[in-house]
């Protein structure tokens, strides 16, 4: 059973940094491309940033210059340092993998975890 389990979500000021992490586990063969993703109530999701497993990046242009994705192949683990947050950052984070398990290959979602920025 494959899943992913976030942490390091929480309130922060404005101008504070939080650091989220995200752990895969199960029986994993391969993990392709890692992202965390957000979403706000009413709104679609949306990406945030991703990274491939040779370590190539993109950014949403909202969060350019302030965060920054990096995982750890060894461990499947993906993080996302959040730096200069503003309340626009407000939102419940998603982890997401696309990994090749006994099921074939699929993407998968943490459970999601919240990021609010107070003004």
């Amino acid at each position: 059973q494959v899943q992913l389990v976030e942490s390091g979500g929480g309130l922060v000021r404005a101008g504070g940094s939080l650091r989220l992490s995200c752990a895969a586990s199960g029986t994993i063969f391969s993990i392709n491309t890692m992202g965390w993703y957000r979403q706000v109530p009413g709104k679609q999701r949306e990406l945030v940033a991703g990274v491939t497993r040779g370590g190539n990046t993109n950014y949403a242009d909202s969060v350019k210059g302030r965060f920054t994705i990096s995982r750890d192949n060894a461990k499947n683990t993906v993080h996302l340092q959040m730096n200069n947050l503003i309340p626009e950052d407000t939102a419940v984070y998603y982890c997401n993998a696309d990994i090749r398990s006994w099921n074939g290959g699929r993407a998968y979602w943490g459970q999601g975890t919240q990021v609010t920025v107070s003004s």
